[in-house]
């Protein structure tokens, strides 16, 4: 069968592999156990059961949207390439030493993290340029080849390249690569110039470092995946989600793969906020829990909040510099170890500890019986009701209750004397608690109160601890969409094609020279549309403009947009203004007397959004009642009820299920907890409310 519009969506996450597919607007989809020696084996399965569904061939597919974790857990997991950096002479341990900002000021055993290199693995060069892209000391080509045959000697397979003030000035870069493309043409280089063309050279060395050591990795997987397309008769263009929440092309992606490294919750992202302007919603809290990890994203004004710096694999109670800054454009969220995969333990204190280490798809949790004996998140809801053993996604994966009951006596009803269903609450409750704890963080670091905003679930575990995590937080609405077990692969069809351009250029506004801002703003839109254009060469393409900028002396910036008409008309005074308005709104004053500085130029072409339908409140609520009843455990009341459970399948616009109960699908399951009522609305959704 041939159709006009067959877009396909592909999310690789830590323990599934999650495929969408949609004929002419309906959306048919599987999730599939994630394969980590080959990934591509986990996406042909799923190719093939969404077609034989949807009654078609893989040939007929006309474009394929795919995001990845396999980029942020190669950083997490340090399963990287051999990988050596080339940087400054006397900057060789910039990476290590960081800056001085401490992430807890009064810990005197403070653990840093490791730094992604070895101190052997970063070699040094005679060269210095100053902030404004002066030569200092020139590069001498000799001793550039007498460091790559050390190199090549020593079997580097990537090497990072980033020098001091390259983003002014990538002459000496360029010159190294030049070299290394001649001497080594089989390693594979990263210039921080190119990777991330900003001030600050702990971040930016710090990427350029990131992005190589996982280009082969990323590269080779890549290659192999559209060879397997092509050779299922794929023939379609292959794009990438990168971590800015739009499109890029493969190539793209294989050359700044770094730029993946939250390419899979930024199409998280992107479903909470599609879902957010159906249904008007100004303040969003999107809550994505997959298999590995959980992903909480702050949506003002149906617009993910979006950042320059991105931390991976924060290891201190989820705190601002406990991670590895990655210095790109990114959909701002908390990425904490709280999945349905991930393992507990009981600590040297006797209390129950939840992640970040997850069991995958590979053993998985104990209730797959496929070798695992340590309980899951999975394992605790199984033995608390949530799931039904017989039809665990559709019933492809048959669960084992008495597994899940033996891993958690062994590991914690031994320990703190309970029995299997105690030991689960513990379990349930610490991960629910380190999730809202994550969102609480995140909040107050962005200076918002969650009481007024609306939860939106999605993910294969987020249905089953949504509910309880509203009331943890106060949330007083969620929304579970249709299609929640595999949100992130339809945001994938939902985000437009996009590239965000930066650059560091610093400027005092009392310097300011229109025609160099103009040169500079059409050097970044030509940069930026360069590349949405080889994802798309006729769509219509806009352009987002945004300034960093501060007071002379201060030490970072704050984020000033500006119309089209700003930027082809840049003032000095206009300019003022936008920053003064933005300021006194995040501190309620301005600073008197004090010269403003621009650091970052920032220019983000994107093709227009997919256009949304405004969803109809319903004419009135017709409450269910469940024939199908099984006990539960409300962790709210502490003990376990009796629940209805009912198939969303069967549910019409307006019904209405009150809790405690549980709404089934394929996918996932909707718990919902004694507190709240489940309302199915016109488009699919379940509304989760207080009870009134």
């Amino acid at each position: 069968m041939a159709a006009s519009s067959i877009r396909m969506g592909i999310d690789i996450g830590g323990t599934f592999t999650d495929v969408v597919v949609e004929v002419d607007g309906t959306p048919y989809s599987t999730k599939v156990l994630t394969t980590y020696a080959a990934p591509e084996d986990a996406i042909i399965e799923g190719i093939h059961r969404v077609c034989k569904s949807a009654g078609i061939t893989p040939g007929d597919i006309t474009q394929i949207i795919h995001g990845t974790t396999l980029a942020t857990n190669a950083l997490i997991e340090r399963r990287g390439a051999k990988t050596a950096l080339i940087t400054t002479k006397g900057f060789r341990d910039v990476i290590e030493m960081r800056t001085e900002s401490r992430f807890e000021q009064y810990d005197l055993n403070l653990t840093l993290p490791e730094p992604l290199l070895a101190r052997q693995d970063r070699f040094t060069l005679t060269e210095r340029m100053d902030a404004q892209g002066n030569v200092l000391i020139p590069l001498d080509r000799a001793e550039i080849e007498e460091l790559v045959a050390e190199l090549k000697e020593a079997e580097f397979t990537s090497i990072a390249v980033g020098l001091l003030h390259s983003y002014q000035n990538d002459a000496h870069e360029k010159l190294v690569r030049e070299v290394l493309t001649e001497k080594m043409p089989e390693a594979m280089v990263s210039l921080s110039c190119e990777v991330s063309p900003q001030m600050r050279e702990y971040e930016r060395f710090n990427t350029v470092v990131a992005n190589a050591y996982i280009k082969p990795l990323i590269k080779s997987y890549l290659g192999r995946l559209e060879a397997r397309l092509r050779d299922e008769g794929v023939t379609c263009p292959v794009f990438l989600m990168h971590s800015g929440g739009g499109i890029i092309s493969i190539d793209s992606a294989a050359e700044f793969p770094v730029r993946l490294v939250e390419s899979g919750p930024a199409g998280g992202a992107v479903f909470a906020a599609n879902i957010a302007a159906r249904y008007g919603l100004d303040r969003v809290l999107s809550f994505d829990m997959g298999g590995t990890t959980a992903k909480i994203c702050l949506i003002r004004d149906q617009t993910p909040k979006t950042a320059r710096v991105f931390e991976v694999a924060r290891t201190y109670r989820f705190k601002k510099g406990s991670g590895m800054p990655i210095s790109i454009p990114v959909i701002d969220m908390v990425e904490i170890g709280a999945g349905g995969g991930s393992l507990a333990h009981v600590d040297a204190m006797r209390q129950i500890r939840v992640g970040p280490e997850s069991a995958g798809s590979e053993p998985g949790p104990a209730c797959y019986g496929r070798g695992g004996d340590r309980p899951a998140v999975t394992d605790a809801d199984l033995t608390l009701g949530k799931l039904d053993p017989e039809n665990f996604a559709g019933g492809s994966i048959p669960l084992y209750p008495e597994k899940s009951a033996t891993a958690l006596n062994s590991v914690i009803g031994e320990t703190l004397d309970m029995q299997a269903q105690e030991a689960a609450f513990g379990l349930a409750e610490v991960v629910d608690e380190n999730m809202a704890n994550a969102a609480r963080v995140h909040a107050v670091e962005n200076g918002e109160d969650l009481a007024d905003y609306t939860m939106i679930a999605f993910g294969g575990a987020a249905p089953l601890h949504a509910g309880r995590l509203c009331e943890k937080l106060g949330v007083s609405r969620c929304l579970v969409p249709p299609g929640a077990g595999v949100g992130s692969a339809i945001g994938f069809l939902r985000a437009p094609f996009s590239f965000e351009a930066n650059r560091s250029v610093y400027m005092r506004l009392s310097d300011m020279n229109p025609e160099t801002v103009s040169t500079l703003i059409d050097e970044l839109r030509a940069e930026s549309t360069k590349f949405v254009r080889s994802c798309d060469a006729t769509a219509d393409i806009a352009c987002e403009y945004k300034v960093y900028m501060r007071y002379a002396g201060q030490g970072w910036e704050i984020p000033v947009v500006l119309s089209e008409e700003d930027a082809a008309n840049p003032r000095a005074e206009r300019f003022q203004e936008l920053f003064e308005a933005d300021y006194t709104q995040l501190f309620s004053r301005t600073v008197e007397g004090l010269d403003i500085e621009i650091t970052v130029w920032s220019v983000n072409a994107t093709t227009p959004p997919q256009p949304v339908t405004t969803v109809a409140e319903e004419s009135g609520i017709t409450p269910v009642e469940a024939t199908l009843k099984r006990e539960i455990f409300d962790p709210a009341l502490g003990a376990p009820a009796s629940a209805a459970i009912v198939q969303r399948k069967d549910m019409t616009a307006g019904d209405q299920v009150a809790g405690p109960a549980a709404i089934t699908e394929d996918e996932t399951t909707i718990i919902v907890p004694s507190s709240r009522a489940a309302t199915r609305r016109s488009d699919g959704c379940i509304d989760l409310t207080v009870k009134g």
